[in-house]
């Protein structure tokens, strides 16, 4: 909890600090990869600094953080800790690397406010700072204590599938022969690859095979350049990785996990490549004998971009009481929609448990659908794939 003395200089002067928020994690990732260029090289993505969106994920999160302490002075927000907790683990960051942080966004703050940061400014801040930091480090600490696994593991590719022009499905086995520790259905895993220039980029992929599964599945999406930079990580997949080769792999994390109570109707929403974590949780549903009501939306370009449509629609067929809603922006064919996805005509039963995973306008007209329609905020869940831009956003 924040002091009292804290809250009311922190409420003061959040607007002065969230306007300038932007240019202060401009400031403060470059002096810290000024300082410390391996981070830039190994642990960050040099694709999202270049776009700009780890910035802005920052830049959210603290503000984020901040307005709940002073808006909310007994609690926390600790969905949004979650999360980024769970990033955090799957990357291996260090309870250590939280100092070094702190050095370099205090020195970018008194760059940017200058006078404005006087001694109780700056106290006020630091408690704020070390309020998240030390929440995030005991979180991820019991994270890796619950994973009972090293930070990275060899792990070879035994069969790749191409599941359409852009997506490919890699199943690999871990190196050592040693067991394969289970996952919950939404979970992801980081994947850890040395690039042509010797920079070892992680990114993370959803676990698209079904929980209990003695083999790693996961569905990669090549993402092409243009407006934003291309996709290093996916794009070495596509071309390099074969069966034989070999990745690093984390334990599997992630908070957007299938709580599929027996008599709770699911909806499970997705579009493009957020299929993934989706088509896992049908998985485990068809697998476990759920029986309640599971409502499916998924929304794509065609049906031959619908990566893992297949498994899609068989773990759907096998649910006793399942409903499918698709959409395509061109060639649909009988049975689904064109254009994109509109859940006006989808019945939506009372207590429903929603997961969404896709791009972030699809995920907010889904959510603010849904709501409309009588669920529950606290029961819509989603996964953002690369920085969380809902913050930034909010």
């Amino acid at each position: 909890m924040l002091s009292e003395q804290s809250a009311a200089t922190v409420r003061a002067t959040l607007p002065v600090v969230g306007a300038a928020i932007g240019e202060i994690t401009e400031r403060f990732y470059a002096g810290l990869f000024e300082a410390r260029p391996e981070l830039l090289r190994d642990l960050f993505n040099r694709g999202n600094q270049a776009a700009g969106t780890q910035r802005q994920a920052l830049a959210g999160s603290i503000a984020a953080f901040a307005t709940h302490l002073v808006e909310r002075p007994g609690g926390r927000p600790d969905a949004m800790l979650a999360r980024i907790a769970h990033k955090h683990a799957s990357l291996g960051v260090a309870p250590e690397q939280y100092a070094l942080v702190h050095e370099h966004l205090f020195a970018a703050i008194a760059a940017v406010l200058g006078e404005a940061v006087t001694p109780q400014v700056a106290a006020a801040w630091d408690e704020v700072y070390w309020l998240m930091a030390n929440a995030l480090i005991a979180i991820e600490k019991r994270l890796h204590e619950e994973s009972g696994g090293p930070v990275w593991r060899a792990w070879e590719v035994v069969e790749r599938v191409a599941e359409t022009a852009d997506v490919v499905t890699f199943r690999l086995r871990p190196v050592d022969g040693g067991p394969v520790r289970d996952f919950r259905a939404g979970q992801y895993v980081s994947v850890r690859a040395e690039l042509p220039d010797g920079a070892r980029q992680i990114r993370q992929y959803s676990l698209s095979g079904t929980p209990g599964d003695t083999l790693r599945q996961i569905s990669v999406k090549r993402v092409p350049g243009g407006t934003t930079p291309e996709g290093e990580v996916s794009n070495h997949l596509h071309a390099r990785v074969t069966e034989g080769s070999v990745l690093e792999l984390s334990e599997p994390y992630g908070d957007l996990v299938l709580d599929d109570t027996p008599d709770t109707p699911l909806l499970l929403a997705s579009a493009g490549i957020g299929v993934t974590p989706i088509t896992a949780m049908l998985a485990h549903l068809a697998a476990s004998g759920h029986r309640a009501p599971v409502t499916v939306v998924h929304a794509d370009r065609s049906p031959a971009d619908h990566a893992l449509r297949g498994e899609h629609e068989a773990y759907t067929a096998k649910l006793p009481e399942a409903s499918v809603h698709l959409w395509y922006e061109q060639d649909a064919p009988e049975g689904t929609r064109t254009g994109l996805a509109d859940l006006a005509d989808v019945p939506v039963r009372p207590g429903t448990r929603a997961y969404l995973c896709g791009p972030l306008p699809f995920m907010r007209a889904v959510r603010a659908q849904l709501i409309e329609k009588g669920v529950a905020p606290a029961d819509v869940h989603y996964e953002v794939f690369g920085p969380d831009l809902w913050l930034a956003a909010a």
